[in-house]
Parts: C-alpha cells; sequence; structure tokens
C-alpha cells in the first residue's frame, strides 16, 4: 500500500542535483545529493551510499505503477513522480502504519494514477547511519534521474508485448533481441521463464538481469516475469522473490487491451523426489494448487468476455520430453486449457523454437515455443492483437523471421 501526498516542493523534476530538504519531524542537516542511479557497486568506494540499479517497472493494472529498485545501505525511500508540467506528489509505501524503512531492496506503488496518462518520476533514497528507538541519524541523500511511464488504456482496442526466454545468464542479450523489435510499439516485455542458470546472490540479479533490462526498458515500459525450472536453482533461488515478483504472486492474471492473459508458474521439471533437491522442493502440489487457480480464472467473466485468451507459461505441455514436470502440467493444465477454449499458448524451455498448430485429439490450440539463450537459437516473440485478429510473429536473432501464426476472434 502506498501513502500519496503533495507535499514536496515544486522545485524543476528535471533538475538532477538538489540540496535535500527536512521530510520529517526529525530533525537533520541538509546533505548533498548525488544522482547515480545506475553505477555499478565497482564504480564508487564501499563508503558511499549509491544506488545499485536503475529502478525497474511492474504492472498489471491500469491506475497503479509498482516501482522497485536497490541501495547498497538501509534507507528511508520515496518516489516523486507527477503529470508532465504538474506539481510533484511524493508517494512512500506504508505497511501497519509504519512507512516502510531501513532496507535496502525497495518497493512503492504508485496507486490512483490516471488510465493511459504518461507520468514522469524519480526515485529518492535517504540512507539511514543509525536506528536507535528514539532517535534517528540520517546520512546522504541521493536523487536518480528521471524517468517517465504511460499507464494502460483499459478502453484499448489493441495491445502489443514482447516475450523472451532462456535467456540463461547472458545479459547482453537483452539489448540485442529488443532491439529487433525496431520501432515497433509495445506495452510490456514478458520474461517466460528461464533467465538464469540458477540463483548465486544479489550481484548475479543486479547485473544479468535487473540493469540489462532498467537499460533498455524497464525504466519506462513494466515486464513482467514467471520463472523456468533453472530460476528454482541456486542457494539464492528463495530470496529472487524479494528483487522481482507480481503483486499477484508467482503464478496471475492480468487484461491488456482485447486480451485475457493467465501466466503460469510451471516449476521444476524433474520430480520432487530427485537427489538433486535433496528434499526441500514441492513442486508437485505447487502446480495441483495452480490448477485449481487456473480453473477460477477461466470461469471469470473477464476470461469470458475477452475477445483472445492467451495463457504463457515456462516448461511447454508437448514438444518438450516426457519428463516429470512436462508430464504433471500435461495432465493437469492441458485439460483446462482444452475444455474452456483457450487461444493461444506461448512458451520455452526446450532451446528450439517452433510453432506448432492445433492437432486434433492432443491439443486445440496453438503452442508457440522459442527459442534457447545461444547466438543462432535465440528469439524475440512478438504478439499483437487488434479487433480483427492476433498474431504472434518470432525473429530468429539475425533479425530474419522464424514463423507467424495469426489467430480470428471466436466471438
Amino acid at each position: 500500500m502506498s501513502e500519496q501526498s503533495t507535499t514536496v516542493s515544486r522545485r524543476s523534476f528535471l533538475d538532477s542535483f538538489t540540496k535535500a530538504a527536512a521530510l520529517s519531524t526529525i530533525g537533520i542537516s541538509a546533505v548533498p545529493v548525488v544522482a547515480n542511479a545506475g553505477i555499478s557497486a565497482n564504480e564508487t568506494g564501499d563508503d558511499e551510499h549509491r544506488f545499485l540499479c536503475k529502478p525497474y517497472l511492474h504492472s498489471t493494472e491500469h491506475s497503479s505503477m509498482y516501482v522497485r529498485w536497490i541501495t547498497n545501505k538501509n534507507a528511508y525511500c520515496w518516489i516523486e513522480f507527477n503529470e508532465p508540467g504538474k506539481a510533484p506528489q511524493k508517494a512512500h509505501a506504508v505497511n501497519d502504519g509504519l512507512v516502510n524503512a531501513n532496507n535496502r531492496v525497495h518497493e512503492i506503488k504508485l496507486s490512483g494514477l490516471k488510465p493511459a496518462t504518461t507520468y514522469e518520476y524519480k526515485i529518492a533514497a535517504k540512507e539511514i547511519k543509525d536506528f536507535q528507538p528514539y532517535k534517528l541519524t540520517y546520512g546522504e541523500l541521493l536523487y536518480s534521474d528521471v524517468f517517465s511511464f504511460t499507464t494502460y488504456n483499459p478502453s484499448a482496442k489493441e495491445t502489443q508485448w514482447l516475450v523472451l526466454n532462456d535467456i540463461h545468464d547472458r545479459p547482453a542479450s537483452f539489448n540485442e533481441l529488443i532491439q529487433l523489435n525496431g520501432n515497433d510499439p509495445y506495452q510490456y516485455v514478458f520474461l517466460n521463464g528461464d533467465m538464469f542458470d540458477y540463483q548465486t546472490n544479489e550481484q548475479q540479479i543486479i547485473d544479468h538481469l535487473l540493469t540489462p533490462c532498467s537499460n533498455c526498458f524497464a525504466t519506462q515500459k513494466p515486464m513482467l516475469f514467471v520463472r523456468g525450472n533453472h530460476e528454482t536453482r541456486g542457494r539464492y533461488a528463495r530470496q529472487l522473490k524479494d528483487y522481482f515478483a507480481a503483486p499477484q504472486g508467482a503464478y496471475f492474471s492480468y487484461q491488456s487491451g482485447p486480451v485475457f492473459t493467465i501466466a503460469l508458474d510451471t516449476g521444476e521439471d524433474k520430480e520432487d523426489t530427485h537427489p538433486v533437491y535433496a528434499g526441500i522442493v514441492d513442486f508437485d502440489q505447487f502446480r495441483i494448487q495452480q490448477a485449481a487457480w487456473l480453473e477460477q480464472q477461466l470461469q471469470s467473466k473477464a476470461y469470458k468476455k475477452a475477445k483472445y485468451k492467451v495463457v504463457m507459461m515456462h516448461i511447454p505441455p508437448f514438444y518438450s520430453g516426457e519428463a516429470h514436470g512436462v508430464m504433471h502440467c500435461r495432465e493437469l493444465f492441458t485439460p483446462l486449457f482444452d475444455k474452456y477454449k483457450i487461444d493461444l499458448l506461448i512458451c520455452g524451455h526446450t532451446h528450439t523454437h517452433g510453432i506448432h498448430a492445433p492437432v486434433a485429439g492432443k491439443h486445440s490450440y496453438p503452442i508457440i515455443i522459442g527459442g534457447g539463450p545461444t547466438a543462432g537459437k535465440r528469439t524475440l516473440i512478438k504478439v499483437h492483437a487488434n479487433q480483427q485478429e492476433l498474431q504472434v510473429r518470432m525473429l530468429k536473432d539475425d533479425g530474419s523471421e522464424a514463423g507467424t501464426y495469426t489467430i480470428s476472434p471466436k466471438r
């Protein structure tokens, strides 16, 4: 939950270097402000307060935007935002009456936004040097550069989005693949699993996901994300949700223009009892839980009213072998996909791209599978839906077309 006010001064949003002001009842002296969002940990001394990444966006809603970032020291953070030409507002996160503070990984929800409206924003972080029961000592105050985003339009008659999958710790691929889109519009980027080989620490998440995505799109366009099987591995896998999680959880649904989308977390591809997991996973129950939720979504009014119904998940239930995770997804999810007549399934995982038309007695919907992580196998999936058709176009990393598929509305 966020608390918003209009108490921020009317200084220009384009001024990246500002003097700090006392923003609480605790008396502090003004300290220099450094606008250094995006500077890496190696570029400054260990004692300097800094942003470890630029802000990155997430939203599936028309009237709100979630903004996350990381500081190297515990801080009190907020966002200053406004419509261009209007006075800025301030937003910070509040839980149970306590403003979020004395933490390093920050998320603030900007709520009550106007749909289809552009906002400027910058993030602020005030270092907390000492936190005593009755005395709080602040240190340096940082401001980022100014960024902007545009909220979704709930009345939009069309939508476009991009899909990436199976990057596998190759951060240069984000920019190289996004550039294939050229100047075509898109509302968001969907990361369909296996951005990593496994999770080791925070620096890997920053260097291999947050920084490359923020540098090419995520300060302005939301990025949505579901785990692949490789995101469930490694000593830091359980911390990944602290840095990147949808408001609804690991699996979620949302409406974008004429498309109702469901995102599923397919978990691991091996059985839970496999020795490599050492008895500390339970993905069978997790998928069973999702199947019950999935049927509720497929029965919802929003799903029934949508012109197109799309599911995105990492592991394809077909064309990907017969490992336990594949077969469990096939058993739980595909009968529901057929029963409630989804229009499209987009997956990854196999490292071999494919466009598979419906097959009688097997799957009644097309299955699009993105490519792999290495040069020559990488793909960008582009989805464009309007009132006349939904078109999927898959590009290879050399810019050539791997294939297309077009769907006409059923209603």
